[in-house]
């Protein structure tokens, strides 16, 4: 009876020390976050499927046979209205003007310890489906990232989580929205974990990994257990057909660059345009109409037209083309401010590549015994997983969408090659890429965001190895036996930095008293010394000191003012660096509510 009584006593202490676990916590909590994200999901194609019936009487699947039967001014004026109501909606309801999507989310994550409005996750939601449903070429699963990771964190915030927790939570709503939008569990988890999260920590990855299962499960129960497209088997059965895959990876990233660049391009175009921005939308929409009376097919996500790509169904030449003009209605309505994503419209534009691709080779080299078919699946991944900085959920999407293994090893191939010529040539993802457009620096990783957010004042310290500009030589070297740093400061006016004195700078007259009463520290100090503004971080003092050689860097109060504040030195720097990893680090693997 004793032994029973123990059993049941230590039984009921792990399951009380179960359920106050935090990884427990997270779990339930990460579970939540799923349904609602595949549900959010649901939601958003729901309502941008039900804007494209009002605006063109057609399903997604079916807008390229719907725009065939519109007038050629119906084709002009919906995209057109659309980008106005867009327009007006973002810069009347986002506080930013600007539509948000996963690069908001990667700065959120990074930069803002995983914060997110889900005031604005609803205004990009509606933004979104406003242009996708008008015609914008533009992608759904972007959007659907942001407001699984608005969900989760906004969840977050009302349950006052640590900054750790909170950043998992937003990367469990990112992963359940790319779960539900391409039933990919798999590959919902990496990429939430590669683009969102930033390491593979255990804390985080159980919790991904429930939240995306619980996505998929939705999305599967609304839509069914299919793949989004169906392709015939293909397979690379030789080493001799390789380099025809390697030429198409190459390809691969030099039209990633040229894609993302006409992003830029255009953007800037419309910053410059006359008028107000809310009709900026307005004037891309108009243009999209205009390119999309010679090729409809360049309107809405192009899954339809990807479909046919894959079952050989659009000549050469129809293909060249629509690679060149789904780039630059992309261009167009990502650049004038459209909501929306860029992957389903690299996905669109890969198969395109790909397609023309492996019609060119096959009819060079007849003898290789590919279907050009492969090609297009080969070119999706290749493409999109430049553009999106994510090869391995990539890969792992695109293999999920055409359900086609024997291609993957190509596929993966292909990825790798246009990913590094990518990352050579633009450094990176597209949302890096945007961020770095809009002053937001993630160089470095996460870790030194986190130095980022660390101001220089914060171990800053005072000095007293000072000396006005006329102080004698006698004075400075006398100072300078006694400083702490081995280096003087030389103030004019008592308060700005006027430059620095080291023994070295003292040079032959060390020790020659017949100057003492001719030079002062004003003629011997290095003007100009590299300094930092006590409004600076941590991340910034380590390139300075980098640079510059220096190991200490005297603080000032401004870089117009050069009212000298004290000194940071690098010792003090390296320790506030490894506090503040271990503190990342800790927070990471152990967490708490």
């Amino acid at each position: 009876m004793r032994h029973a009584l123990i059993f049941v006593y230590n039984w009921g202490k792990n399951v009380a020390r179960l359920l106050r676990s935090d990884h427990l916590v997270l779990s339930v909590l990460a579970a939540i976050i799923g349904l609602a994200a595949g549900y959010g999901t649901i939601l958003l194609r729901i309502t941008i499927e039900f804007l494209q019936s009002i605006f063109f009487g057609a399903s997604v699947d079916g807008l390229v046979i719907s725009l065939a039967t519109l007038s050629w001014w119906q084709i002009i004026l919906v995209p057109t209205m659309g980008g106005l109501l867009v327009g007006l909606l973002i810069f009347y309801f986002m506080p930013s003007k600007k539509p948000e999507g996963i690069a908001q989310v990667i700065e959120a994550s990074a930069l803002r310890d995983g914060k997110m409005s889900l005031r604005n996750g609803v205004v990009a939601l509606l933004a979104s489906a406003t242009s996708i449903g008008a015609g914008a070429s533009v992608g759904r699963e972007g959007p659907a990232v942001h407001i699984g990771a608005t969900i989760g964190s906004w969840l977050a915030e009302k349950l006052h989580l640590t900054k750790s927790m909170s950043r998992t939570l937003l990367g469990c709503g990112a992963a359940a929205a790319v779960a539900a939008s391409f039933n990919a569990p798999i590959a919902g988890t990496l990429f939430a974990h590669e683009v969102i999260v930033g390491h593979f920590a255990l804390s985080a990855f159980a919790p991904i990994v429930i939240s995306s299962v619980v996505g998929t499960i939705v999305s599967r129960a609304y839509y069914g257990d299919y793949p989004a497209f169906t392709v015939s088997e293909y397979a690379i059965e030789s080493i001799e057909q390789f380099p025809a895959v390697i030429g198409l990876g190459v390809c691969c990233g030099i039209l990633a660059i040229i894609f993302m660049k006409s992003i830029a391009v255009s953007q800037d175009k419309f910053s410059k345009l006359m008028g107000p921005e809310w009709i900026r939308p307005a004037v891309a929409g108009f243009l999209v109409g205009l390119i999309a009376l010679g090729f409809p097919q360049v309107m809405g996500v192009g899954y339809d037209a990807t479909d046919l790509a894959l079952k050989g169904e659009f000549t050469l030449a129809i293909l060249v083309a629509l690679v060149i003009f789904k780039t630059l209605a992309t261009a167009i309505s990502l650049g004038g401010g459209f909501g929306g994503g860029v992957f389903t419209p690299s996905i669109m534009i890969g198969a395109m590549l790909g397609g023309a691709y492996g019609l060119i080779i096959t009819g060079i080299f007849p003898n290789l015994n590919i279907d050009p078919g492969a090609f297009t699946v080969i070119g999706m991944g290749g493409l999109a997983a430049a553009v999106l900085g994510a090869p391995v959920s990539t890969t792992l999407i695109i293999f999920e969408l055409t359900d086609d293994y024997p291609l993957t090893i190509a596929v993966m191939v292909s990825v790798v090659i246009s990913s590094l010529i990518a990352k050579q040539f633009v450094g990176g993802s597209f949302f890096k890429w945007q961020l770095e457009r809009s002053g937001y620096d993630l160089e470095g990783g996460f870790e030194a965001a986190l130095l980022r957010g660390i101001p220089v004042s914060q171990i800053t310290l005072a000095s007293e190895d000072t000396v006005g500009i006329g102080a004698g030589i006698q004075q400075v070297r006398s100072k300078l036996q006694t400083s702490k740093t081995g280096e003087l400061f030389v103030l004019r006016d008592d308060t700005q930095l006027y430059g620095t004195i080291t023994l070295s700078d003292l040079s032959e007259i060390a020790f020659d008293h017949d100057v003492d009463n001719l030079i002062n520290a004003g003629d011997i100090a290095r003007i100009n010394p590299p300094v930092l503004s006590s409004s600076q971080n941590l991340y910034e003092a380590i390139k300075v000191i980098k640079d510059s050689g220096e190991h200490y860097i005297a603080i000032v109060d401004g870089d117009d003012s050069m009212k000298f504040v004290g000194v940071l030195s690098e010792t003090d720097l390296m320790s506030a660096y490894n506090k503040a990893l271990v503190d990342l680090r800790k927070e990471e693997h152990e967490g708490g509510i």
